[in-house]
């Protein structure tokens, strides 16, 4: 492995564990901090069950992994792997807040703190992740390059040829 690809992997397991950390936080400031029991939706019609620091760190770790993994991918398959990814990583955001924001069985108080865990780990996450992979150079389309004689003719002040 390069150095280059060394650094890369490095960020992105910081950016994993700075996203775990962050949700592990959140979860700190509802429960041990403030005394809130955070309690996750019923599964099947069950009982709702205890969100405890395990959960949300495993959960934050496996939307991490996920994220990382996807990015790994599709800069593999593709030239525009950072746009599709910050996409695709958005919708996910979005979409995961259904979980605690539609649950029954639990009080707006709970899908609220849950709500704020989801946004937690996106907010970590999305802008580190999105940082250790390249921006695709810009060209302006229809536009002559500088080794067109007639661009470094005008370029360098010089009469086209």
């Amino acid at each position: 492995m390069s150095s280059k690809q060394t650094s890369k992997a490095m960020a992105r397991a910081q950016a994993v564990a700075a996203t775990v950390v962050g949700a592990v936080a959140v979860w700190v400031v509802a429960e041990p901090v403030l005394g809130f029991a955070l309690r996750g939706p019923a599964q099947g019609g069950g009982a709702t069950h205890d969100v405890n620091a395990v959960v949300v760190a495993v959960a934050a770790l496996a939307a991490s992994l996920a994220g990382w993994a996807l990015l790994a991918v599709l800069e593999r398959f593709t030239s525009r792997a950072r746009g599709l990814w910050t996409a695709a990583a958005l919708t996910v955001a979005v979409l995961s807040l259904a979980g605690p924001l539609f649950s029954a069985g639990i009080t707006a108080a709970n899908q609220a703190w849950l709500g704020l865990l989801h946004v937690s780990v996106a907010a970590v996450l999305i802008p580190l992740l999105r940082r250790t992979t390249p921006q695709p150079a810009r060209r302006a389309e229809g536009a002559a390059s500088a080794s067109d004689p007639a661009v470094g003719a005008v370029v360098s002040g010089g009469e086209p040829r």
